[in-house]
């Protein structure tokens, strides 16, 4: 007589409405650490740093590199120095735990299972984050993935890693920079003149899309929002009440100190490369 028992090979998937939120300053941490790994290293790994959101998306925020040893069977960290970053850390912003990793390179490679499952010993239901610094989509691809364990009857077989929906986060003091730097090559960077420009030509396109929503409001056009009109009113009631006059005395005041300290920068630029050469001619005399 057969038997009834069965053994059912099945999947164990993650939360399906789990995502992850990435801030600009992780995207160029990474990039910066790819740019100075090791000549032997083909890619970088590391310990992506946040917390997880009231509404259980996962928000990364900072990161960090781990030295690493890869070979096509097996992979070694250096945990020690793993910890000890951890331990940095944690002193400057307590509120920053793991919540994943990352890894330099366009998808998923073949040691990414034993690095997550390093992380999963760390923190449970850790994010993969790939970012392709090789551009070889023509883009930075950017993705992450979590991990789907594959069981049998009661015997887990392997891990499959699934893709969540990824957010990139941005505050407008970070959003001046990202326009400069999200592009895969630059002339130069601006200075602080250019910076100053770049922000205040968006900001008069700021005001100027408000004067137009409150036209359409008043004009009947648009339909009044009461959120809109109290963040309107709060911003306006924010800007100090100050005369043109005495305005423009401020930023006369703030530009000369600015430039005082510009020409006492090169001053001692000056003093220092002169005292360089004498010092090196006095060598050779």
């Amino acid at each position: 007589m057969a038997s009834s028992n069965q053994t059912v090979l099945q999947f164990t998937p993650s939360p399906t409405s789990l995502t992850a939120k990435v801030h600009p300053l992780v995207m160029f941490n990474i990039c910066d650490c790819f740019v100075r790994r090791p000549d032997q290293a083909e890619r970088v790994i590391g310990t992506l740093l946040g917390s997880v959101l009231p509404d259980g998306a996962v928000d990364i925020r900072n990161c960090y590199a781990v030295p690493h040893n890869e070979s096509s069977d097996q992979v070694a960290l250096d945990i020690d120095y793993h910890h000890n970053m951890l331990s940095s850390h944690l002193k400057v912003n307590p509120k920053e735990v793991i919540v994943g990793w990352f890894s330099t390179g366009f998808g998923v490679t073949g040691g990414s299972a034993l690095i997550h499952e390093f992380y999963a010993r760390e923190v449970p239901n850790p994010v993969h984050l790939t970012v392709d610094t090789g551009f070889s989509s023509g883009e930075a691809s950017i993705k992450a993935f979590v991990s789907v364990s594959l069981s049998l009857g009661d015997q887990q077989l392997a891990a499959q890693f699934q893709e969540i929906p990824l957010d990139l986060r941005l505050i407008e003091a970070e959003s001046v920079g990202f326009d400069v730097l999200k592009t895969t090559m630059v002339d130069k960077l601006p200075n602080d003149l250019e910076g100053m420009e770049t922000s205040m030509e968006r900001l008069l396109a700021l005001i100027d899309d408000v004067y137009k929503y409150v036209d359409d409001v008043v004009e009947g056009r648009v339909a009044p929002d009461n959120n809109i009109g109290r963040f309107i009113s709060d911003t306006v009631a924010s800007i100090p009440k100050i005369s043109p006059a005495a305005f423009d005395r401020l930023v006369n005041d703030s530009l000369q100190d600015q430039l005082l300290l510009l020409y006492l920068s090169s001053i001692t630029r000056t003093q220092l490369s002169l005292a360089e050469k004498l010092n090196t001619a006095a060598q050779i005399l």
